[in-house]
Order: structure tokens, then C-alpha cells, then sequence
């Protein structure tokens, strides 16, 4: 199985080498074929939650990488801001899917072909030797492995902070 390992410090290259390679710009770390047995597919660790700006970047990514055409991309509503329900990416609108329901620490992608792919979020926030830990540890076989589990072997938190809902935040301004 070939493994790809986005991280820091050298420019995209295809997935086709067996060694992982980098990118400056993505932190990303993805199996090329997907194992069915494991939670995740790989770990990716944004800039920041701001999903407008990040989005673009990792989708092009996994679709030139996994030589695929994302669809559609879901995530857990609480813990993106500016979370459009389209976004353009690769020169196509992308379906933006979101829910409360979902593991708010995951983000799947969806394609016109083949299994979803998983990623395991980590936060943006994070120390760079966890986060890096992380990426690292999702580039392995995680087969039997929760997010949970993957994130306490990185020494990270496995509950992301989530932003505030507009809920709780009226209800934070009527406690005053």
C-alpha cells in the first residue's frame, strides 16, 4: 500500500511514490487506497476552521492525489466557521453537507466514484509535534484504531473545541 504524507517544507508530488511526500501549503496525510477496516482514511490539520478558506485546497489535493472528483464534502456544523453550502474548488461547485449529528472530528469527502474517504481534523490550534505525530500516525495502518485512540497516542485532545452556536451564544448574553 502506498502512503502519501502531506506536511511541511517541499512541493506536491504525485502518489505514486511508495516514499510520502510534502507540501508547505496542505498538512495532510492519506492513504491512497482506502482501508475499509480502519475509522479514517488519513488526518488532515488546517490553518483555521474557516471553512471557505480551507476547503478549496484539500479537495484539490485529495482529487489529484486519489486521481478522483469530489462531490460532495461533509462536516460536523459546530466546529466550522464561514461554512458555505457550496464552495468552488478544482474549477466545479462543491456540495457543502453539514450536520450536528456527525463526529464533529472527522470530514468526509465524497466521490463520483469509489468509498468516501475519512480524515480525522486536527484541530488547527495544535502544538506542531502532536499535530505532526498525528499525521504521522494516520499514515500507518490505524485498523482498530478510533479517533479517540488516535488522538490520545498524539497527546491531543479528542474533543475539538467547537465555536459557539448562535444559541448558546444569546443565551451566554442573556446570563449578563
Amino acid at each position: 500500500m502506498t502512503l502519501t504524507l502531506l506536511s511541511q517544507r517541499a512541493p506536491l508530488i504525485s502518489a505514486s511514490s511508495a516514499i510520502p511526500c510534502a507540501d508547505s501549503a496542505l498538512r495532510l496525510s492519506l492513504h491512497p487506497v482506502p482501508n475499509r477496516r480502519a475509522m479514517v482514511d488519513g488526518a488532515w490539520w488546517p490553518y483555521s476552521r474557516n471553512a471557505a478558506a480551507e476547503l478549496p485546497g484539500l479537495i484539490a489535493a485529495v482529487d489529484r492525489l486519489l486521481d478522483r472528483v469530489t462531490l460532495r464534502v461533509s462536516v460536523h456544523g459546530d466546529t466550522w466557521q464561514s461554512l458555505p453550502r457550496r464552495i468552488s474548488a478544482r474549477g466545479r461547485q462543491i456540495r457543502i453537507s453539514w450536520s450536528r449529528h456527525t463526529d464533529p472530528r472527522v470530514i468526509t469527502l465524497r466521490f463520483a466514484t469509489g468509498e468516501p474517504v475519512i480524515l480525522l481534523i486536527i484541530p488547527s490550534g495544535a502544538a506542531a509535534g502532536a499535530a505532526e505525530a498525528t499525521l504521522k500516525l494516520t499514515a500507518q495502518d490505524t485498523a482498530g484504531l478510533m479517533p479517540d485512540d488516535i488522538l490520545t497516542l498524539a497527546n491531543l485532545p479528542s474533543h475539538p473545541a467547537a465555536r459557539p452556536t448562535r444559541r448558546a451564544a444569546i443565551a451566554g448574553s442573556s446570563a449578563n
